[in-house]
């Protein structure tokens, strides 16, 4: 219930004035039956303008710190993640990329459609990055279709490390369902996979115009971050 009151009555609204967001191709997500939405990850709200856009409920794997916050603060993020659609997946861990697959896994097996980021975080220049192949275990295993989705201009809304939209036009675009059925049997081949993973980035490239870098996103992330300073004298 909370998240049809968001979509039409709570946010919704706001982000269709604040983004003015179109969507061509939406003829290419079927009307029912589990699919993966393979989108490009540009800001927080691609995974609120994209279901605001999709006349069907979307699924996404979400950090469960977004759930396991303390306070009124901590309460109301649970409670709003939980409403939009999201399910907590723990990232830490030797488990945690297998506990993802599975929570996917059970949503497809519903005919749900799930909302993924190949590229496993968001884009922190704007490029498009290397994608992981965890979309690709899910798609050979279940076989449903893989329909790729590109976000433009939720940076602009939602530039990193903003609190507060900026008003910014926003597409989404979906590309045609990509089939895989000739790599029935396949699955747990990792060099398949890649293949797989590749043909949903380079898709992807197609539909975004974004510029494609063959690394991860999180090791550009990492480079990124300041070292450590050593102590001080005077602090020792």
């Amino acid at each position: 219930m909370w998240y049809w009151a968001f979509k039409y009555v709570f946010l919704g609204p706001l982000l269709r004035v604040l983004g003015r967001p179109r969507i061509e191709g939406l003829e290419n997500i079927p009307d029912r039956g589990p699919a993966i939405l393979a989108s490009n990850h540009l800001a927080v709200m691609d995974s609120f303008f994209l279901p605001l856009m999709v006349n069907r409920r979307i699924y996404f794997l979400a950090k469960s710190e977004y759930f396991t916050g303390t306070g009124l603060k901590g309460r109301f993020q649970k409670w709003f993640f939980t409403a939009v659609g999201q399910i907590p997946i723990d990232r830490s861990g030797a488990q945690a990329a297998e506990g993802a697959l599975i929570s996917a896994r059970r949503q497809l097996e519903k005919g749900e459609l799930m909302g993924m980021y190949p590229e496993g975080t968001r884009s922190p220049d704007g490029r498009l990055f290397k994608g992981k192949t965890g979309l690709a275990r899910i798609a050979l295993d279940t076989g449903v279709p893989v329909i790729p989705v590109a976000m433009i201009g939720t940076n602009k809304f939602n530039p990193p490390g903003s609190v507060l939209p900026r008003p910014a036009k926003v597409t989404v675009k979906v590309g045609k369902p990509l089939d895989f059925a000739r790599y029935e049997g396949m699955q747990g081949n990792r060099f398949i996979e890649r293949a797989v993973t590749d043909e949903i980035m380079y898709e992807l490239m197609q539909l975004t115009g974004q510029q494609y870098v063959d690394i991860y996103a999180a090791s550009l992330k990492d480079k990124n971050k300041p070292a450590a300073q050593p102590p001080s004298a005077s602090a020792a």
